[in-house]
C-alpha cells in the first residue's frame, strides 16, 4: 500500500471517529435543549465528518486503480483530504463557539476573527478546485486502468 493510500485510510478513520464523537455531542446537546435540537454546526460537523469519511473511501478505491506515480497520487488525494479536514475543523470551531448558524453570512467570522469576503471566497474556490481536481485526476486514472490505457 502506497503512502497516498495510507494517508487516505488514516484520514478516513479520523473523519469517521470525529463523526461518531460529534454524534455523541449532538445527542447530548439535543437532550439538554428544550426544543430537542442541537446547535446547527454540531449537526453540520457530524454529517460532514461522516460524509468525508466515506468520500475518503472513494478516493482510496480510486487510488488502488491509479496508474500514476506515487507523488501524483499523493497530491491528488492529499489536496481533497486537506480541504475535508479544514472544513471539519471550521465546523467544529463554529459548533464550539456557537458564533454563527451560517458561515456564508457576512460578516464572515471564526470566533472573534473577522475574515474578509475576498479571503473567504478565495478559500472556498480553492476548496472547490482542490476537491474536484483531485477527484478528477484519480477518476481519470482509474478509468485508464479499467479500460486498458493505464498500467
Amino acid at each position: 500500500m502506497g503512502l497516498a493510500s495510507k494517508l487516505t485510510l488514516v484520514a478516513c478513520g479520523i473523519y469517521f471517529l470525529v463523526g461518531l464523537l460529534t454524534g455523541v455531542w449532538r445527542y447530548l446537546a439535543t437532550r439538554r435543549n428544550p426544543k430537542s435540537e442541537a446547535p446547527r454546526y454540531v449537526n453540520v460537523a457530524h454529517s460532514a465528518s461522516l460524509q468525508y469519511a466515506f468520500a475518503s473511501l472513494v478516493l482510496l478505491q480510486l487510488l488502488q486503480l491509479s496508474p500514476y506515480p506515487e507523488i501524483v497520487n499523493l497530491a491528488a488525494a492529499g489536496v481533497p483530504l486537506f480541504f475535508f479536514g479544514a472544513s471539519i475543523i471550521s465546523y467544529l470551531i463554529h459548533a464550539a463557539l456557537r458564533d454563527t448558524d451560517n458561515q456564508f453570512r457576512q460578516p464572515h467570522a471564526l470566533g472573534r476573527l473577522r475574515i474578509s469576503p475576498p479571503l473567504f471566497h478565495s478559500f472556498v474556490w480553492l476548496l472547490i478546485v482542490g476537491e474536484v481536481g483531485g477527484f478528477v485526476v484519480l477518476f481519470v486514472g482509474a478509468l485508464r486502468t479499467l479500460f486498458g490505457a493505464g498500467r
